[in-house]
């Protein structure tokens, strides 16, 4: 159920819990919220399942259909493992069943007030809320390049389908999952690609039934693979970059930097989260209840792992849900 956003000057909307972050973790809190007799409302800088909006053309997930399941309805699909347009369809049914107050396309800018009387702050209104869960995963926000040409508007650090490319030169940047589906599509719709990988080979972590694929392509010649290589820059003349043997220019027509991506820090900032001092920059919460450094605000799903982003996916982080709520009390 849409939510009509706040006019200016008008008396803002109260809730006992705001969801920030309408992906499948996100639902799944506002579920567990709802069903404990608490109102609560979802608030989503983008399209419902933003995230699974923006993966491949009909990218088959890696888990089976009830590992995704939220609040307990079965997720029907044909397939062995669901694809993108399956988790689509799913999770919107879910949310229209439940009758989830959706606020989306409105971006949450801060947190005012105190614990117990927040309001979220958004670019169209206000949302007055006893509690505040954060679950915005990470595929929002990618690991840009560090080089010249890393904006150009032939690089994307999303990969959607390789039917633009017949015929074209690209470079894919990248040694994990993304980047292995996306050359072998690519190759196979008729482009040239040269996959750069930074180190000396092929992530060990590429699913057991795609890194063979991957490897035999490389191995007869379809797919040319640089190794221990580094991108200098991107022009319209090409990809340079370092290798063992010397500096190179790659043709390129087009270049997926596929180089993974991170929580939006600075959104968490402006909702008064701190983060740890270690290599994952983890945003700062109890790991057994999932509060923030700042009471009554929770996080859940992927962004509690900061930069460390395979701890948790909507396989493991939809439990969150049920956690979080149970300290919100019911009415």
């Amino acid at each position: 159920m849409l939510e009509n956003a706040n006019s200016a000057g008008a008396t803002p909307a109260a809730y006992d819990a705001v969801v920030i972050g309408a992906g499948p973790v996100g639902l799944a809190c506002a579920l567990e919220v709802q069903r404990r007799g608490l109102t609560v409302c979802v608030v989503d800088k983008g399209a419902l399942v933003n995230s699974v909006v923006g993966y491949p053309t009909n990218m088959e997930f890696f888990s089976t259909p009830e590992l995704l399941e939220i609040g307990g309805y079965p997720f029907p699909t044909a397939h062995y493992k669901p694809l993108r347009e399956d988790a689509l369809d799913y999770y919107r049914r879910v949310a229209v069943s439940e009758k989830l107050p959706l606020r989306l396309y409105e971006r949450v800018l801060g947190l005012e007030g105190q614990p117990g009387a927040y309001e979220v702050v958004t670019e169209k209104g206000r949302l007055v809320a006893r509690y505040v869960i954060v679950a915005t995963g990470f595929f929002d926000v990618p690991n840009r390049l560090p080089v010249p040409g890393a904006d150009a508007p032939h690089v994307s650090y999303y990969y959607k389908e390789p039917y633009l490319h017949m015929g074209q030169s690209v470079v894919v940047i990248g040694a994990k999952n993304s980047a292995a589906k996306a050359a072998l599509q690519l190759v196979r719709a008729g482009a040239h690609v040269t996959l750069v990988v930074r180190g000396a080979a092929v992530s060990e972590s590429v699913k057991y039934w795609i890194r063979p694929d991957l490897l035999n392509r490389i191995a007869e010649g379809r797919i040319k693979a640089l190794y221990n290589t580094t991108v200098l820059g991107i022009s319209a003349a090409g990809v340079a970059v370092s290798t063992p043997e010397g500096e190179l220019l790659l043709p390129a027509d087009y270049v997926y930097a596929l180089t993974g991506y991170r929580p939006d820090y600075s959104l968490l900032e402006a909702l008064g989260v701190s983060f740890q001092d270690d290599a994952a920059r983890t945003p700062t919460h109890n790991p057994e209840t999932f509060e923030t450094n700042r009471p009554g605000v929770f996080l859940a799903g992927t962004v509690c792992g900061g930069l460390n982003t395979s701890r948790w996916f909507i396989e493991n982080g939809r439990h969150h849900a049920a956690v979080i709520a149970s300290q919100l009390g019911v009415k």
